[in-house]
């Protein structure tokens, strides 16, 4: 049952477009036996049909800007590329420990750089 709850809570957080790995990763490690590598691998493959519903609402919406999309897919794809092969060649210990800092520095910055929401949207 955990495991249900940290999934419908990871596909909420990822529908918004927050990142449910934030979720799912600890989630998996803690209340599973799956190590690092291993909850990294059922996110990325979790994440694959969640990002399709997501992108096509936000399609329908207008959110995306194909502009500024089209480079950020591109060199994305080389910088998942080169981040899987180092991940690998870790150990899952160092792994959980460079996912935590990461998390821990995303917090602390959106704590301290909190700005007012722009009511007209991101592309005006």
């Amino acid at each position: 049952m955990k495991l249900f709850f940290i999934g419908l809570l990871s596909g909420v957080i990822s529908g918004m477009g927050i990142g449910g790995g934030t979720i799912l990763i600890p989630g998996l490690i803690i209340f599973s036996n799956l190590n690092q590598h291993q909850a990294q691998g059922v996110n990325l493959l979790v994440f694959i049909p969640i990002a399709i519903v997501a992108l096509i609402t936000h399609f329908r919406e207008k959110n995306i800007s194909l502009k500024i999309a089209s480079p950020i897919i591109l060199t994305g794809l080389l910088g998942a590329f080169a981040g899987s092969t180092i991940a690998m060649k870790m150990t899952p210990s160092l792994l959980r420990k460079i996912f935590a800092t990461f998390l821990f520095a995303m917090g602390i910055y959106e704590i301290f750089n909190r700005k007012k929401d722009n009511k007209n949207g991101p592309y005006d």
